[in-house]
């Protein structure tokens, strides 16, 4: 199971915001405020199923070891490495 904490650092790393992830998730805006909540107010388990595939699908790892729980940004986007190949390209001399 994913904790809330997981999720906030997740969209950090992803720079979305509660209402893009919501989106995403297709999930209400409440639900995953009460999910991300530090109060460990409830959630069903679906949304939190569908939160974190949300996560995955933009590249997230959930991370859970002895020493703890954590996320990883396995890639970026599509969309990030054109922006990155093309900046690159443009300050290559031809």
């Amino acid at each position: 199971m994913i904790t809330g904490r997981q999720v906030r650092a997740a969209r950090a790393l992803l720079n979305w915001t509660q209402e893009m992830l919501a989106e995403k998730a297709l999930v209400a805006l409440t639900a995953l405020k009460r999910l991300e909540s530090e109060r460990g107010l409830g959630v069903h388990e679906g949304t939190t199923d569908q939160v974190r595939r949300a996560l995955e699908a933009a590249g997230i790892l959930f991370i859970e070891s002895g020493q703890g729980r954590g996320v990883m940004f396995l890639h970026e986007t599509s969309g990030t490495q054109t922006r990155q190949a093309r900046a690159r390209r443009v300050r290559s001399p031809t």
